[in-house]
């Protein structure tokens, strides 16, 4: 599968538990995961979304490692950031126990966008 492919299922999969989250919310009456909510549908959605596009209509033949790496680590300090937040808002987990673990996701998902930033430079334009 092909990344903006990929982005694309991952910015899907996002919205759909953000949506879900911010629904919850309405219902419940309970806001105190908002953060969590833009963060999921901000940094998952629609930075996911971005980068496919980025990658259908900029990147003609992107480094296939550089690729890789930008991907998992988008994803995998995304999903670490929505359940470091979910823990923190839910109030399950205090904050200076999570915080490190915050701010690491943070720094992985700011890496991954150094990479993309790198790709965009890099990388020849796709020919329309």
């Amino acid at each position: 599968m092909s990344y903006d492919r990929k982005y694309l299922v991952w910015a899907m999969g996002y919205i759909v538990l953000g949506m879900c989250l911010g629904i919850y919310m309405a219902a419940s009456n309970e806001h105190g995961e908002r953060p969590t909510h833009a963060h999921i549908n901000l940094i998952g959605f629609l930075l996911s979304l971005s980068y496919g596009i980025i990658h259908k209509l900029w990147l003609a033949n992107p480094s296939q490692i550089i690729a890789k790496i930008q991907f998992i680590l988008h994803h995998a300090g995304s999903i670490v950031i929505f359940t470091g937040l979910f823990l923190l808002y839910g109030g399950m987990v205090p904050g200076e126990k999570i915080e490190p673990i915050l701010a690491m996701s943070s720094i992985t998902i700011l890496v991954s966008a150094l990479l993309m930033f790198y790709m965009v430079l890099k990388t020849r334009a796709v020919k329309s």
